[in-house]
């Protein structure tokens, strides 16, 4: 596939009137390149593709990057970017703007032969937005892999176990289940700590009629999975079960929306109103969702600033939710892959009311 996103990049390369472009964001070099390790810069022009990296990855590099010739460099970086800019002809240079630091983009200016150094944002990102069909089978199973473990932490969920046990549970579920980590920092959320929307795990037991909001995800193959629901202990607050069957019926509606050719803003705009309708406009106060792929958050976004449009092979997640300060929240969240009018859900687990 790397023949591919090259030629899609190379074509955005001759759009932007740039003779190649430095990647070094580790996303985007592993997308492009195939090269898994933690240390890489790549220089791609259109003839040449080229990976510098050092005496620890040069090996693996040659392996897995393939059609890159891998360029294994000793003493200072920028010496041995330069050389290669310059053997490569390279006049017009781009550079990631979100992830060259200021120190590094002056270094730059300084030492690398150019006449200009350009700044674009997000070239790699808007190809990486859309996913191939292999690409989508791994976040399948990365999907899989957190579906088991929330149907596996059910039964693990009880008054006197803390937040913090609960997410050690899962996550160590999850890697005994294939997966190489976890998306983000595991999000447990109970009673009146429900009411953040990213109340990662603490030490707070759970208890008798409380909700407790789960979002977290697994890595798979260097992909990753986002899935939250929120289940009850005992019989919470009549307010909760209310705001759930909302919630409920937004991520739906959203989900049946999320079709080829709409923007974000439309999609969040489903879900938003009948959020709004109900009375709870003010307490839902984040977008819709997001892409999901190498990175937990990528493009496209779902939001009142969603502007971009959905194409075929977009991985996004539908997460509404409505929070009520001292009292708890409910969101619920899967992940959809855009097809023509058939969004297909791969997240799995059930949405409907749980109380344990």
């Amino acid at each position: 596939m790397t023949g591919k996103r090259l030629e899609k990049l190379r074509q955005k390369l001759k759009e932007k009137d740039l003779d190649g472009i430095l990647i070094v964001k580790r996303e985007n070099y592993m997308y492009i390149s195939g090269f898994t390790g933690t240390y890489a810069y790549l220089v791609i022009s259109q003839e040449d593709a080229v990976l510098l990296t050092d005496f620890r990855y040069s090996k693996q590099a040659k392996e897995e990057a393939e059609i890159f010739e891998v360029i294994e460099y000793e003493g200072r970086l920028l010496n041995a970017l330069n050389d290669v800019i310059v053997s490569k002809g390279i006049k017009r240079l781009g550079f990631e703007e979100n992830v060259v630091t200021y120190k590094t983009y002056t270094e730059m200016k300084k030492l690398l032969k150019v006449e200009k150094l350009v700044p674009v944002d997000g070239m790699v990102e808007d190809i990486r937005a859309v996913k191939d069909d292999e690409e989508i089978e791994i976040i399948k199973k990365a999907v899989e892999i957190a579906d088991h473990a929330f149907s596996h932490i059910l039964n693990y969920i009880k008054p006197g176990v803390s937040e913090y046990e609960i997410a050690l549970e899962l996550e160590h579920y999850m890697k005994k289940k294939g997966a190489k980590g976890t998306s983000f920092e595991t999000i447990v959320a109970s009673g009146y700590r429900s009411f953040f929307p990213h109340g990662t795990a603490s030490s707070k037991k759970i208890e008798n009629n409380e909700a407790v909001t789960l979002d977290f995800g697994a890595v798979y193959k260097n992909y990753c999975s986002d899935m939250t629901r929120t289940v009850f202990v005992g019989k919470p607050d009549d307010k909760l079960f209310k705001i759930y069957d909302i919630v409920l019926k937004a991520q739906k509606s959203a989900i049946e929306a999320a079709k080829k050719g709409f923007t974000g803003k439309e999609i969040d705009s489903v879900a938003r109103n009948i959020i709004e309708e109900n009375g709870y406009g003010k307490n839902f106060g984040h977008g819709l969702g997001h892409g999901v792929g190498l990175e937990v958050h990528e493009k496209p976004t779902l939001s009142k600033r969603g502007d971009v449009k959905m194409e075929n092979g977009m991985v996004v997640t539908i997460e509404p939710g409505i929070y009520l300060e001292n009292l708890g929240g409910v969101r619920i969240e899967d992940i959809v892959v855009i097809n023509d009018d058939f969004p297909v859900v791969l997240t799995k687990s059930p949405k409907e009311i749980i109380v344990l």
